[in-house]
């Protein structure tokens, strides 16, 4: 029996409160506001019993209808947000006078998958920022699509080697067909100590709509286990984006099947929650 389960991977987003640009013309379900309430059934079926929302919109609207969220929800224990990386200096006012105050950041995102040019982390500007973050220890969530994003947290590893980085989604991995050049990329960030994966986001990576199968994902996952261990795996149920492809509890139901599979019970409480709670630095 799991008595914590630690979902790192939630969102909600508000159109009366923050503009999300990716979702101007999308026809699919997502287009409309998601309130966390909505998942509340689905939360308690899945066993989640602590949350971390994560950014939708590089924003600080975003960001700060996430921490009005968290702050009436005793489950959420905090947020990854938005901040404005290319500008340094209001990256660290803005850190110091509005978000660590509140003690609800945990983790920061930037949306890099929708920048023209996936080494966007690399700017001089952005690179001053991320090196703020690794030296008050706030850890960053990669949100890539392609090789090339793996190719630039490589090169920001390189600057700030203590900046601890999560790879959300397993940055896309190639379900159902071997991807060299993605499988040389990860094992070479496995090699480095403060990359970390998230299992999540697997069931809409497949791109079978509704029709993928514990046996899509499962290379997957045995390939994070197996390069990052069980110490560097964590978790997240990609609500509402998963829904695309399933639902919440059936995600979750998936998951913790496959990872009973290669992991005793020891391992599995640090993938669902020992893990995540070192790397946000979340309360025990």
């Amino acid at each position: 029996m799991i008595e914590r389960l630690v979902d790192t991977h939630i969102h909600v987003w508000n159109f009366d409160q923050a503009e999300y640009p990716w979702l101007k013309g999308d026809t699919s379900i997502l287009n409309r506001t998601y309130d966390l309430a909505e998942l509340e059934p689905q939360r308690i079926k899945a066993g989640v019993t602590t949350g971390i929302l994560v950014q939708a919109a590089n924003n600080p609207e975003d960001t700060n209808w996430m921490l009005e969220t968290a702050k009436t929800q005793d489950w959420i224990k905090g947020i990854v947000g938005w901040l404005p990386l290319k500008d340094p200096q209001a990256t660290a006012r803005t850190l110091e006078q509005q978000y660590r105050p509140a003690g609800l950041l945990k983790g920061v995102r930037h949306l890099i998958h929708d920048e023209r040019d996936p080494r966007w982390l690399l700017q001089d500007t952005v690179l001053e920022s991320l090196g703020l973050l690794a030296a008050m220890d706030i850890p960053y969530d990669l949100v890539g699509i392609l090789p090339a994003h793996i190719e630039t947290a490589l090169r920001v590893a390189e600057k700030w080697p203590a900046l601890r980085m999560v790879f959300d989604h397993l940055n896309q991995p190639p379900i159902g067909r071997l991807d060299k050049d993605w499988q040389h990329l990860m094992i070479t960030a496995a090699a480095h100590p403060n990359f970390y994966v998230k299992i999540s986001g697997l069931g809409t990576a497949a791109r079978k709509g509704h029709d993928w199968t514990a046996g899509d994902l499962e290379p997957c996952i045995e390939f994070a286990l197996h390069y990052f261990g069980e110490d560097r795996c964590f978790c997240g149920g990609d609500w509402p984006v998963a829904d695309l492809a399933g639902s919440y509890e059936s995600t979750w139901t998936t998951y913790r099947t496959l990872i009973g599979k290669y992991l005793d019970q020891n391992g599995q409480a640090k993938l669902y929650h020992t893990n995540a709670t070192r790397f946000y630095n979340l309360p025990i």
